[in-house]
């Protein structure tokens, strides 16, 4: 990475920023430490920008979408469909201006539909307070007359108005009740009684649980008035189907729309870059990072705009700033995924994915181990390639990662004989019991060679641990530690030489004495005093003694997994088989290999991530990078050809 220093003029700001955006390998670091400083808070202030109107627009362009989505009864399908379109295009201004006009379109027409929808709420609660009372002939704003009061009133589901009757007769008062209509909840009645006696028959009605009820600011009859609520209701469901029109007409626009989408996501990164900038009204300075290899392209951009600019490594101590992108070819570029889930390496540490790749790769072949599986794989990430182009953070190294683990897949599967398990041999002593295929040509089975499969894991275990040890060494010799090195992972790998050798010759004595010799010479290193380096001797010899053993020991995974993928399909496949029927065999078989195939891609994952990201990176890796954030188009819907 270099350092830059920029200054330009206030006006080429636009200039500026679109080519950093179009070039898109340049991070502007935000300005806090400058603004801190009074000196640099007297003379510049944070650009001002319209970072919240971009958003707003990308919230009613998202809205829009959604809209047409829903009522445009449109269907992406499992995979989006990104289009291609040219940088020009995109950053055309024909590309906003009739998106613009558009999406207001769609989002008065959505306002207007939700307004709608609300008072089609409103009238349906007011039909449904008004319905019990339909029969009811009498208007509702009608309280009385001179000497009697109208009261409409509820009781509790079930309540005998006649009883209520008979208590407000038995009292003698000037009162009578008429049920108007019930269901399960209520009773729905109108009271009249005379004004004198209004108190007392609210005292006889209370156990009976009588609620009055109002309907305030209605006039006219319950039917009347349930009537004019039906025709607004009629009127109101017309207006939704205009609005609802209005929205989908513009349909064949949803893929402008996207455009717009994306190219205002790219304008609102220009204006969050806008606001790291720092002026005085008449000039702008930023600092940023680019790396080494694009500076040739910032520089033209630079010059072309006569700015004042410089670019600087940067010094040791700035190293936990600077951001970190890993430089990578078409082998090494899904494992990031692997690694930004686990941490960047630190700016002066080491890219993990050149040494990674291979093992990752193999690790997870020798785990599945079966032709069909690596096919189906193979299969499915072409697919996905060449169908969704998927770009997202996640998705563009998950799916080649998983391409390239298929062709592992496969190729250990060839080796070991392995086609959706046993099924071509089984499937063929159905059809003819007599036959002499019995097993698919392998170098070896899983199932009849545990023992070498496990020594297989181990071995490549031993590989890769002495692999880390190796890059661990390196480092410490180009930092100038060569005696470090030579006593810590140099000394440990002279300990396995010795052990191997005593091995092969059967002078385990010897080695064993040779092996203890070099470790009281060397693990004392860096321990002051007699005492001290007795104890870094003690504790060197216990911890990598256990360390070694238990990392190495990890590796029998390899074995454990490939054992069990292949005896749960042979399982499957044989529970197919028992039934004689050709068509049954299939169905089971292909539904245990289904689970199966479903079980050992995240298992084989999980297993290989915990190998790289323990037993590997803890020889060596030094991780806390900060991931590089350029000024740049990030898409969602369309592919930018450059």
């Amino acid at each position: 990475m270099k350092k830059l220093r920029v200054m330009a003029m206030a006006d080429s700001r636009e200039a500026l920023l679109t080519g950093l955006l179009r070039l898109g390998c340049v991070e502007i670091s935000e300005p806090d430490d400058k603004l801190a400083d009074p000196a640099w808070a007297a003379l510049l202030r944070r650009e001002d920008s319209r970072l919240i109107q971009r958003r707003s627009e990308i919230t009613d362009v998202n809205t829009a979408l959604s809209a047409l989505e829903r009522y445009g009864a449109y269907k992406d399908g499992m995979f989006l469909q990104r289009r291609p379109i040219s940088q020009e295009e995109f950053l055309g201004e024909r590309t906003v201006d009739g998106a613009r006009r558009i999406c207001r379109e769609i989002v008065a027409s959505l306002q207007d539909l939700s307004r709608l929808q609300s008072e089609e709420g409103r009238r349906q609660a007011r039909q449904a307070a008004l319905r019990p009372w339909a029969s009811l002939d009498m208007p509702l704003e009608m309280e009385g007359t001179a000497h009697t009061i109208f009261r409409l009133g509820v009781m509790p589901g079930g309540t005998d108005v006649g009883a209520v009757r008979t208590a407000l007769a038995g009292v003698g008062c000037a009162a009578e009740i008429y049920e108007i209509s019930a269901d399960k909840q209520q009773v729905y009645c109108l009271l009249i009684c005379h004004r004198a006696e209004e108190g007392q028959v609210q005292e006889l009605l209370r156990p009976f649980s009588f609620s009055a009820v109002a309907f305030q600011g209605v006039t006219g009859t319950p039917r009347e008035n349930l009537d004019t609520l039906q025709a607004g209701l009629e009127e109101n469901r017309k207006e939704q189907e205009a609005a609802v029109s209005a929205i989908t007409a513009h349909a064949p626009d949803r893929d402008t729309l996207r455009v717009y989408a994306d190219r205002l996501t790219a304008e609102a990164a220009k204006e969050a870059g806008t606001e790291r900038l720092l002026t005085d009204g008449t000039i702008l300075f930023f600092e940023g990072w680019a790396p080494a290899e694009n500076l040739d392209e910032v520089r033209a951009l630079l010059e072309k705009l006569s700015c004042a600019w410089e670019a600087e490594d940067p010094a040791e101590e700035e190293y936990p700033q600077v951001p970190v992108k890993l430089k990578n070819n078409w082998l090494t570029r899904p494992l990031n995924m692997v690694t930004e889930m686990y941490s960047l390496p630190a700016y002066d540490g080491v890219d993990p994915n050149p040494l990674m790749a291979p093992f990752f790769i193999f690790f997870y072949g020798f785990m599945m181990a079966d032709m069909g599986y690596g096919l189906l794989m193979i299969l499915i990430s072409l697919w996905i390639m060449k169908k969704a182009r998927p770009n997202g953070p996640t998705m563009r190294h998950m799916i080649p990662l998983m391409g390239l683990c298929g062709v592992s897949t496969f190729v250990m599967g060839a080796i070991t004989g392995g086609f959706f398990g046993d099924l071509l041999p089984q499937l063929a002593m159905m059809l003819d019991p007599d036959t002499a295929f019995t097993a698919m040509p392998s170098l070896f089975s899983p199932l009849d060679d545990a023992l070498a499969v496990l020594i297989g894991s181990l071995a490549i275990g031993v590989t890769q641990i002495f692999t880390g040890m190796a890059v661990s060494m390196y480092r410490q010799i180009k930092r100038g530690e060569v005696l470090a090195a030579l006593c810590n992972e140099g000394a440990w790998y002279l300990v396995f030489v010795l052990v191997a050798v005593g091995a092969v010759t059967g002078a385990m004595a010897y080695a064993l004495l040779a092996a203890l010799a070099v470790i009281v010479v060397t693990q004392g290193y860096g321990h002051k005093g007699i005492l001290g380096k007795l104890m870094g001797i003690g504790g060197s010899l216990y911890n990598n003694i256990t360390g070694y053993f238990s990392d190495i020991l990890s590796y029998s995974r390899l074995m454990a997994l490939m054992l069990a993928g292949a005896v749960i399909a042979q399982v499957f496949n044989t529970l197919g088989g028992i039934t004689g029927n050709v068509v049954t065999f299939f169905i089971i078989s292909m539904i245990g290999n289904a689970l199966n195939f479903a079980l050992n891609l995240l298992g084989c994952y999980v297993h290989d991530m915990r190998l790289q990201c323990l037993e590997f990176f803890g020889r060596f890796y030094s991780d806390g990078g900060k991931p590089f954030r350029p000024l740049e188009m990030e898409t969602k819907y369309v592919d930018i050809e450059q």
